[in-house]
């Protein structure tokens, strides 16, 4: 008899780009199969010298690990979204350890989103809004639905109010949102 593979779900990151602006947010919540072990994860982080947000979805030791090798990309790249997220994409295709890790990245800065897969696949959504994880979907239709009804929003608040909305919807998705926004709000 075969054993069923064990899931750790986490999560829904949702990040827009707009107007020199942006905005990440995610989710709190980590379920191991379907147990929900954690209610504040952070997924998502501020790197290269805080312009450029990065988010998560996936396990967390994979994520960590892609984090840092992201991280070494955007040193080495100067800051550089668009050469560190090919040259981390050629990586993740090309080297046996990075291939074996299951995780999906948001990246973005103000003129840039990117979705990265394990794969080695670099999306660069139309729209400059990316989303991953189980709640992607939904914070992605709420978030183009809010953009519709206003098209100069407050991007903190759409990212929130998208990922509020994904929260009612997907059971791996919790209302525990954590926001970064470039430039950062904070220093204004």
């Amino acid at each position: 008899m075969r054993r069923a593979a064990t899931v750790i779900r986490a999560t829904t990151i949702l990040g827009m780009v707009r107007d020199g602006r942006a905005a990440l947010g995610g989710d709190g919540q980590v379920t191991f199969n379907d147990t929900i072990m954690k209610h504040g994860s952070t997924k998502i982080r501020k790197l290269y010298e805080d312009t450029v947000l990065a988010g998560f979805a996936g396990t967390a030791a994979d994520a960590l690990t892609l984090f840092e090798r992201f991280e070494e990309k955007l040193e080495s790249n100067k800051g550089n979204l668009r050469r560190a997220v090919v040259e981390l994409a050629k990586d993740w295709r090309t080297d046996r350890f990075l291939r074996r890790l299951e995780a999906l990245l948001v990246c973005l800065d103000t003129g840039y989103a990117f979705v990265i897969s394990g794969n080695g696949d670099i999306i660069e959504p139309d729209d400059g809004i990316a989303a991953i994880g189980t709640g992607g979907p939904h914070a992605l239709a709420a978030c183009r639905a809010f953009l519709e009804a206003d098209p100069k929003p407050d991007l903190k608040k759409v990212v929130e109010r998208s990922l509020l909305i994904a929260s009612q919807i997907c059971p791996f998705t919790n209302d525990r949102i954590a926001l970064m926004t470039l430039p950062d709000e904070a220093s204004k």
